[in-house]
């Protein structure tokens, strides 16, 4: 039993696995059918492109011909002014703009800014930005509670609602909200990462069956684990949690709280533009054909079971009631 646990635990961080020569033959063709793909005349805002899935997605997007709105927090800052200075260098369609998802204000003025520039349609929202705090369930005080839920869970909501009225008006739009392989499957130690998580896949859920009859899409992308900056930027709140704690709760979970605030790398050597690519090829579907769910690692993709049995159980409860024909086209 401990060999079965180890073993499964070490494909669900997914740090060290090197992964099968047959992956990196299909991410090649992956990669040449991605860049295959024209985005010309769509309209792509997307969420913490600081850094990570977000700036890699700002720039391909971009490249395949889209005009994307990349946002991030705290402007003027030095990852804004390179990426504009990518755009002007490569003449790519970007536009840098402010949008700090905890901030409602900010969230209704970037999305006004985006649907002035496209004359009122809005392509495709991609609800990217997210963050982690390190630590058992019990560490996690309501501050960093608070803050966690605020950015992986309200953050989107937010930026839905902003999006959505003129995505209904035009009868067209497509959300996508990244949550992770830990949005169906749990690690001790992560602190609210996977609560928030949950809790994103099933209001995404949700929301893709109510949303449908308006013409709008909605897609899940559930990565592994990748190496981004989300596993070094958790340290600052991490750190900051673990100062605030009592020495009884650090030394009752000795094991899960000595790294708070300590990591310097995470994600193993998995290649991001997995997201990106996978976004884009979404997004050239046809309405129809798009998945509700895209799970993106090279390695294991464990919750790809758990999605399987989700949707067979979703259409046994509902399938023959009057939600039924809804829940079907969005599981199908």
């Amino acid at each position: 039993m401990s060999q079965d646990y180890s073993l499964n635990r070490r494909h669900l961080m997914l740090g060290a696995g090197i992964a099968a020569a047959a992956y990196a033959t299909g991410c090649a063709q992956s990669s040449e059918a991605s860049n295959n793909i024209d985005l010309s005349g769509t309209s792509i805002l997307i969420t913490g492109c600081s850094s990570g899935f977000g700036r890699l997605g700002a720039e391909h997007y971009a490249r395949l011909g889209a005009k994307v709105f990349a946002t991030m927090r705290n402007l003027p800052r030095p990852e804004a002014t390179e990426l504009e200075a990518l755009a002007k260098a490569e003449k790519l369609d970007i536009t840098v703009l402010e949008i700090d998802i905890t901030k409602g204000d900010q969230v209704v003025s970037g999305v006004q800014a985006a649907l002035k520039a496209t004359g009122g349609k809005l392509d495709v929202l991609i609800n990217n930005a997210g963050m982690s705090i390190a630590g058992p369930i019990e560490a996690q005080d309501m501050e960093a509670t608070q803050l966690i839920f605020d950015t992986n869970v309200y953050g989107a909501q937010r930026m839905a609602r902003a999006v959505l009225p003129s995505m209904r008006a035009n009868k067209s739009g497509y959300i996508f909200n990244v949550t992770s392989q830990l949005g169906r499957v749990i690690i001790p130690g992560f602190g609210q990462y996977s609560p928030t998580k949950f809790a994103l896949e099933a209001m995404s859920e949700q929301m893709a069956y109510e949303v449908a009859s308006h013409g709008v899409s909605v897609t899940i992308i559930q990565p592994g684990g990748y190496p981004t900056k989300i596993w070094y930027n958790q340290n600052a709140p991490s750190a900051a949690l673990k100062a605030r704690l009592p020495e009884d709760i650090t030394s009752a979970y000795p094991e899960l709280t000595a790294g708070m605030g300590k990591r310097e790398a995470g994600g193993g050597e998995s290649d991001p533009m997995d997201i990106p690519r996978a976004i884009a090829g979404a997004i050239a579907m046809p309405k129809t054909k798009r998945p509700l769910r895209i799970a993106l690692h090279p390695v294991a993709r464990p919750q790809e079971a758990i999605n399987k049995v989700s949707a067979q159980m979703q259409i046994a409860v509902l399938g023959e009631s009057p939600f039924g024909p809804i829940v079907k086209s969005v599981l199908d």
